[in-house]
């Protein structure tokens, strides 16, 4: 924008309202006037307009009659980030502001963004609108019809210009091959291009849709036709951090671009595996599970508003991932019903084809398995609580909180006993866990009775509790037999990786875990099992891990060395836990 450019607006046409704000104190939310007429007259009320009627700009610093004479404005000097942040308090409405010269004269440009389909904003409860000079509350025939709006579908609108030879074989290839697998039908790749993409409606008399650019066309397509559907990736080494240490633009189409998506979160050095002791088994939990991930990108992708010419971008860092896609809420959703309700994405048609091709496994189910995935890996809910009307932002924590949980739900899933645990099931079980029993279902609530994975709390109807297999896993977790506490061992063991210590040095490193006498314990008991070695005699004693786990680091070391112990100390395995429940029953 430039003020050249603003000179040729007109208010009505180009949806601009001009105020000239020499001294800078324009009201911002109409202060202590007592007439609403007049209160509304200030810069959340232009906003609120200007919003409603699709974005617009909000000009501080030029006379308001054409062609708009720069006079210079002191408005919100020296305070930029905090107005923006303001209206975003007020209004949730993410206004872009920029100040622009004209001979030392400052004028001052908020960008207001347009409302989202079916949503009216309001200034002190009143729907306002512009008309002429005023700021006037909105008819109720355009109320009705705004709040009515059905959002159209923009995958299945025709990509004017787009052709066959702008598609990228190989992603037409993957499509097929995954179009068959999903089907079960062999035949399906010895079709023509064009039958295919005829079938699946990506083709419509010989006119290729959006959604065959944002799965199938090459780079050089999408950046000509779309180009706010690439996807970016970034990782920091800490959140705190503002440059990015890593930095990746996928371009490619989505039949290729998931699987680069993938590859890049899941580098051994950014997507860490975490080993799960339970009795003599080990199981695997990385950082950030691939099915969630991918559920999660593709679900940002399908529900993404087009319109906006941001993309989706995701933030890796070793404790979370973030991942924003533009565009709130598909119509109907929110926050407290994301799990209840079965969303309708933006880009149905292209919804539907992840769905027939295997790439998804059910329209409108991806929430339901990010969470129960996530949940059931003993990690903090997925977070969608920093999204806005504008955006949808979700965490995922890689920080695993409830080891035993974990372990509780793997063991059920892995056993013989049937039904297997569902979403519903386990978010249930979650919910339990943290004492919240308000809407959970009668016949969830039966089925998790009957396998034996809850009980009820005695003197208590509608209270439940886990099954005592859990408060076992718990304890499991803790000790190893009636010799070792499994924290002490790893507060030792990690002390010693890759170092040669005497115990006085150990003592200071370990002062706020165990005592002197503890630690001498410790490295008696750990010698005998051949753990760790000692090096010199007396008080010039030094002790390091032994040969077997000097190679090792990390969750690897203090998973390895666990494992050995309770193998030695403990005889408890995958079928005697089951044996077990079976008994109480």
């Amino acid at each position: 924008m430039t003020i050249k450019e603003l000179k040729k607006f007109r208010e009505s046409e180009n949806k601009v309202e001009f105020k000239e704000a020499k001294g800078g104190n324009y009201s911002f939310n109409g202060g202590d006037k007592p007439k609403h007429k007049e209160r509304r007259r200030c810069i959340i009320g232009y906003v609120t307009a200007l919003a409603n009627e699709g974005g617009g700009y909000l000009v501080f610093g030029m006379h308001d009659i054409y062609p708009h004479e720069v006079v210079g404005t002191n408005q919100s000097l020296g305070a930029i980030g905090k107005l923006e942040q303001d209206i975003y308090r007020e209004k949730q409405i993410r206004v872009e502001i920029e100040e622009l010269y004209e001979d030392n004269k400052r004028v001052l440009v908020l960008k207001v963004p347009g409302r989202p389909i079916a949503t009216v904003f309001k200034f002190e409860d009143v729907a306002l609108m512009r008309v002429g000079e005023e700021l006037l509350p909105m008819s109720d025939e355009q109320y009705i019809k705004i709040i009515q709006e059905q959002e159209p579908d923009f995958s299945v609108t025709i990509c004017n210009g787009l052709t066959l030879s702008d598609l990228e074989e190989v992603a037409v290839q993957k499509m097929k091959q995954s179009y068959a697998s999903k089907q079960r039908n062999s035949g399906l790749p010895l079709l023509s291009t064009t039958q295919i993409l005829a079938d699946l409606k990506l083709l419509n008399n010989d006119k290729l849709n959006y959604a065959a650019l944002i799965l199938l066309a090459k780079k050089e397509a999408i950046a000509q036709y779309l180009p706010q559907s690439k996807i970016i990736w970034e990782y920091r080494n800490s959140e705190a951090q503002i440059p990015f240490d890593s930095r990746e633009i996928i371009e490619e189409p989505l039949f290729i671009g998931i699987d680069k998506i993938w590859s890049l979160i899941n580098q051994p050095t950014v997507n860490r595996k975490h080993p799960i002791q339970s009795g003599a088994y080990i199981f695997d939990i990385y950082d950030f599970n691939e099915a969630v991930i991918r559920e999660a990108v593709l679900n940002a992708l399908a529900h993404r508003d087009y319109s906006i010419t941001s993309e989706v971008v995701i933030k890796q860092y070793p404790t979370q991932i973030i991942i924003s896609n533009p565009g709130g809420f598909p119509k109907g959703v929110n926050i407290e019903n994301l799990l209840t309700v079965n969303s309708t994405p933006r880009s149905r048609l292209m919804t539907e084809i992840l769905e027939k091709t295997g790439l998804v496994e059910r329209s409108g189910q991806g929430v339901d398995k990010i969470y129960s995935i996530t949940l059931s890996e003993g990690k903090a809910e997925p977070d969608y609580s920093h999204s806005d009307l504008f955006q949808v932002m979700l965490i995922l924590k890689a920080e695993i909180l409830d080891k035993a949980f974990y372990t509780f739900i793997n063991l059920y899933q892995k056993s013989n006993q049937e039904p297997k645990l569902g979403v519903e099931q386990i978010i249930t079980l979650f919910k339990i866990n943290r004492g919240i029993f308000q809407h959970l279902k009668t016949s969830v609530l039966a089925q998790l009775e009957k396998s034996g994975l809850i009980k009820r709390v005695s003197g208590h109807s509608n209270r439940y509790t886990l099954s005592d297999m859990y408060d076992q896993l718990v304890n499991d977790g803790l000790k190893i037999g009636k010799r070792y506490l499994v924290k002490e061992v790893e507060n030792l063991i990690i002390q010693l990786q890759g170092n040669v210590l005497k115990i006085g040095e150990l003592e200071d490193r370990l002062s706020e875990f165990i005592n002197r006498n503890q630690i001498k314990y410790l490295i008696n008991k750990l010698t005998e099992d051949n753990v760790i070695q000692h090096q010199g005699v007396g008080k010039g004693t030094k002790y390091l891990l032994s040969e077997s786990y000097a190679h090792l680091r990390g969750d690897l070391l203090s998973a390895k060395i666990v494992h050995t112990l309770r193998e030695k100390y403990e005889n408890i395995t995958m079928k005697e836990y089951e044996k077990d429940e079976v008994e109480k029953k």
